[in-house]
């Protein structure tokens, strides 16, 4: 799933990413790399999310997260 279908409180993992080549290695610099956790902690709507990543929260705009593949993460309520 595309990390703009997430729902607010859920908890992912991201399986890839697919953006213009700067903007890819700006994410990986701030910790969005393959197999990180995030936490959905708001959605604006049209696919704007606040998210919890490595301790740090962050706003994506909906060209960012319809391009961030995940999948639930099924360890978070274990």
């Amino acid at each position: 799933m595309k990390l703009n279908e997430a729902v607010k409180g859920g908890e992912y993992i991201v399986q890839a990413i697919d953006l213009p080549f700067e903007m890819q290695r700006r994410l990986e610099a701030l910790g969005m790399t393959d197999s990180a956790r995030i936490s959905v902690l708001n959605c604006k709507g049209g696919g704007i999310l606040i998210i919890k990543l490595r301790g740090t929260r962050f706003a994506l705009g909906k060209n960012i997260t319809q391009n961030i593949e995940v999948r639930a993460d099924n360890e978070c309520g274990q």
